[in-house]
């Protein structure tokens, strides 16, 4: 196959080899994109086959994926973070779809897997379409902003079989993600001059509950679905409680 698995790490050692395991269902061919890691994270992915890169440390992938993606030699990459894998039926379905592609570049399903036991099927975790696969001649720019998506030419197609998402292993995991990418987003609201009150805070929490647990139907996936659903209006409430600081300090010193 005429395709890369790209795949960026930032001390991913528990997840590395799984996740490249899953890598080689589709190509034999991946690189591993590697935010300076401190623990065994490139040792491992060497062992494995990985060829390796290295890319400033950031907090979140957006600002290494034009780089991953200019590392690749073949026509076709597809993007893997190392909490995700590739199913046997999956990578099937790219290799027909690429036989004789009509097609630039295609959406993934993505399955949610709530710290490894519960899949989210409501709450607005399904389908979770994500571009993965692309073709290198259409492809412009990665935005380096976070949650940022890919600038292509030419036409999309979703694929039917599903990506796996292992993702909030632990409530430890959880807060110390929402913590650096909360922060993240409340950066771009400031600098897009949102305004923020105290009662924001109110307003923003019950409006992504309301929509998780009661509009997506979040409460159907049972306990995991409500944990998950109320946790999502904290983060969401967190955004705006620090951009309601970084507010107030501007105009403290004004």
């Amino acid at each position: 196959m005429d395709i890369t698995v790209v795949i960026h790490t930032l001390d991913d050692q528990e997840n590395i080899v799984d996740c490249m395991e899953s890598a080689k269902l589709l190509t034999d061919k991946i690189i591993v994109i590697d935010m300076e890691s401190r623990d065994a994270t490139v040792k491992l992915a060497k062992k494995s086959g990985a060829e390796i890169y290295f890319f400033p440390p950031a907090s979140y992938v957006e600002p290494a994926r034009n780089f991953g993606i200019g590392k690749a030699s073949t026509k076709w990459v597809f993007l893997l973070d190392t909490d995700e894998r590739l199913t046997p039926e999956l990578a099937e379905e790219i290799k027909s779809a690429l036989v004789n592609p009509q097609y630039s570049h295609f959406k993934i399903n993505r399955k949610n897997i709530f710290s490894g036991v519960k899949w989210l099927k409501h709450g607005g975790w399904w389908p979770d379409q994500i571009i993965r696969l692309i073709n290198k001649e259409h492809f412009k720019n990665w935005p380096k902003q976070i949650h940022s998506t890919p600038v292509i030419s030419g036409s999309i197609r979703s694929l039917k079989n599903p990506l796996l998402h292992y993702f909030h292993g632990d409530l430890e995991s959880m807060v110390t993600k929402t913590i650096i990418f909360e922060d993240i987003e409340s950066n771009l609201l400031f600098k897009a001059k949102k305004n923020v009150e105290t009662s924001t805070f109110f307003r923003k929490f019950l409006g992504e509950l309301y929509r998780r647990l009661i509009g997506n139907l979040g409460f159907l996936d049972g306990n995991i679905g409500i944990i998950e659903s109320t946790y999502q209006a904290f983060s969401k409430t967190i955004t705006y409680i620090y951009l309601y600081e970084k507010s107030r300090t501007i105009r403290s010193l004004s």
